[in-house]
């Protein structure tokens, strides 16, 4: 058993800084992918649905986050399109576990993240870091009163993505918390 914490990550907001419009600039390489996800939402035979969504991956992203104490889980509803879509392009293994979702953009009756009661769930008490763009202070304060060790909920701007102060806090605080 590892006593590595988990780091639960998203796709669309840290990986994938959707709202930069200059990420090119900062070294983020664009791609046309369809994942089934945002298809799902397209006619079919859409000039869209044809061309497929761009996603501004960064090669080095992988490698930074391979680095740090973690164990990897895929936290995104491209679920286990991440693994074939987005790894390749960032060096990740293309066999990282995937979060099971009950149900993709569920509403939840007390206004937290669709996401945020099947991770705590997923952790089964484990400690996490959350990285996702959707995070908001009511999933702060019911992570906080509802899983019994520490958690992380490290909100990424869509605009910027993952950046150096992101990596160093996510590697100071799984240092702080593995025994």
């Amino acid at each position: 058993m590892t006593h590595r914490p988990l780091l639960l990550l998203d796709v669309d907001g840290p990986l994938n800084p959707f709202r930069a419009p200059f990420a090119g600039l900062r070294g983020y390489r664009s791609h046309r992918m369809r994942p089934d996800v945002w298809l799902s939402y397209r006619d079919p035979e859409s000039r869209s649905a044809r061309r497929g969504a761009r996603v501004r991956l960064h090669p080095s992203h992988g490698g930074r986050l391979l680095a740090l104490p973690f164990e990897l889980t895929w936290a995104t509803a491209w679920t286990h399109q991440a693994n074939t879509m987005i790894a390749p392009h960032i060096g990740l293994p293309g066999d990282l576990p995937v979060v099971e979702w009950p149900e993709l953009f569920a509403q939840d009756p007390d206004g937290l993240s669709w996401k945020t009661r099947p991770l705590v769930a997923w952790a089964a008490g484990r400690p996490f870091a959350w990285v996702d763009d959707m995070i908001n202070p009511l999933d702060r304060a019911w992570v906080a009163a509802h899983h019994p060790s520490p958690a992380l909920l490290l909100r990424i701007h869509p605009r910027h993505g993952l950046r150096d102060r992101d990596f160093t806090t996510l590697g100071r605080w799984a240092r702080e918390v593995t025994p």
